[in-house]
């Protein structure tokens, strides 16, 4: 029993470090809060209903961008952070700008796309270039630690995994963004938000909101990550580690999973003096102040449930729902196994554009090849493939050089489909 623990510890502890530094959402139900920076609601009473002043004060509005602060609701309660850049610093664009959302991945929040400079963040970029840009926070990050009944400190607030992001979170944020502007949203994903976005559009989920999807270092498939740290994790079993590790929050910084990757890391063999390239691959084109002010921030909490459901991913080599087991999985599902979503669904004529690089260690270039050979069949005037030899993982939402290799790029994609 205690090998059995130990081994499922540490498959956990080796998947939050391998996902550590990846990446780094309705209908409407109820009303939806808007704050305009400088702006705050009240309600009835007098009472500021928004929530505190976030990224747009911090990290959007200091560049002379207009930005907004939404609250978004899902229909299973939780309450969202979603920002918005509706024009560039020099306006322009008209009445009619297309939106684009941005969606984060594990473990970071929205403000990831913020963190280099104006002229080298996709975000501002964007909205120069005459898009009206949303960018969300999913559920448990630090803007979106709310929900109608539940406590962050609720053991409950936690049991969910990126299953609930493809039902609830991107359907709440995308519905939103069309209420508010009456048009289609094009969609830009990083790592597990390119995972939420194919899960989503394999069961026809959104396809109907979202004009055209962008992803970043994609993850549908997980089985040829080359670090040692995923490889080991890829082979490893995976049992129901919330109930064994006893923790709903997986709270990088908080003390018991602090001390366990302290402890990982002292092992023979793992070396975590640059963790970011050991997990990430060798990032090529990084700033050093851009990562300091990443990790002023990050990492953030997730579902420790949600790592599970990513390490079942890397161990099973599928993509499929969360797995209970066959008896649990019998009540939930009514099957014995857990459903896959069969991304061969996504309809052929959805305009893709992939982009991977060939030093990123999480999203392997084998597993974005799977990831194409699924999508082989797609109309090829709607798929766009691009590859970087010298990318990696992070490279694509904080490379200095993203501008010129990446986003530009996405810009023309987003006109060619517009």
């Amino acid at each position: 029993m205690a090998v059995g623990i130990l081994s499922c510890l540490r498959v956990l502890s080796l998947i939050s470090l391998v996902i550590l530094v990846l990446d780094q959402p309705c209908r409407v139900f109820g009303s939806s809060r808007e704050r305009h920076f400088g702006f705050i609601n009240h309600d009835s009473n007098g009472v500021d209903t928004a929530p505190p002043a976030g990224m747009c004060a911090s990290t959007v509005a200091v560049h002379g961008y207009k930005c907004q602060e939404f609250e978004v609701r899902t229909d299973d309660g939780y309450i969202l952070s979603v920002q918005r850049i509706p024009e560039g610093r020099v306006g322009g664009g008209g009445q009619n700008r297309q939106p684009v959302l941005l969606q984060h991945g594990v473990l970071v929040d929205g403000a990831t796309w913020l963190l280099n400079p104006p002229e080298q963040s996709l975000a501002m970029i964007l909205a120069d270039n005459g898009f009206d840009v949303w960018i969300s926070n999913i559920r448990g990050t630090r803007y979106s630690r709310r929900h109608v009944t539940l406590d962050p400190n609720d053991s409950e607030f936690w049991n969910w995994t990126w299953d609930d992001l493809v039902a609830h979170d991107l359907p709440a944020v995308i519905d939103f963004i069309f209420k508010q502007t009456g048009q289609k949203t094009h969609y830009v994903g990083h790592s597990m938000g390119t995972l939420i976005a194919l899960a989503s559009f394999s069961e026809g989920r959104q396809v109907d909101k979202v004009k055209s999807a962008v992803l970043l270092s994609p993850i549908a498939y997980l089985s040829h990550m080359t670090t040692a740290l995923g490889d080991v994790a890829a082979r490893a079993f995976v049992g129901e580690i919330t109930k064994i590790f006893g923790l709903a929050e997986f709270n990088p910084k908080g003390g018991p999973v602090s001390n366990l990757l302290k402890f990982l890391c002292a092992q023979p063999g793992v070396d975590c003096y640059d963790l970011m390239s050991a997990l990430t691959g060798k990032n090529c084109c990084l700033n050093a102040s851009t990562v300091e002010l990443f990790l002023n921030d990050e990492p953030q909490s997730t579902s420790t449930k949600n790592l599970v459901h990513l390490a079942q991913t890397v161990r099973d080599g599928i993509l499929s729902k969360y797995d209970y087991g066959s008896d649990y999985n019998l009540a939930h599902y009514g099957e014995a196994k857990p459903p896959k979503y069969n991304l061969t669904n996504i309809p052929r004529d959805f305009p893709l554009f992939l982009s991977y690089g060939g030093q990123d260690a999480l999203s392997d270039g084998k597993d974005v090849e799977t990831l194409l050979d699924a999508l082989k069949l797609h109309d090829v005037n709607k798929l766009t493939v691009q590859y970087i030899k010298n990318y990696a993982h992070a490279d694509f939402i904080m490379g200095i050089t993203a501008k010129d290799l990446v986003y530009n790029q996405i810009v023309s994609f987003f006109r060619n489909h517009g």
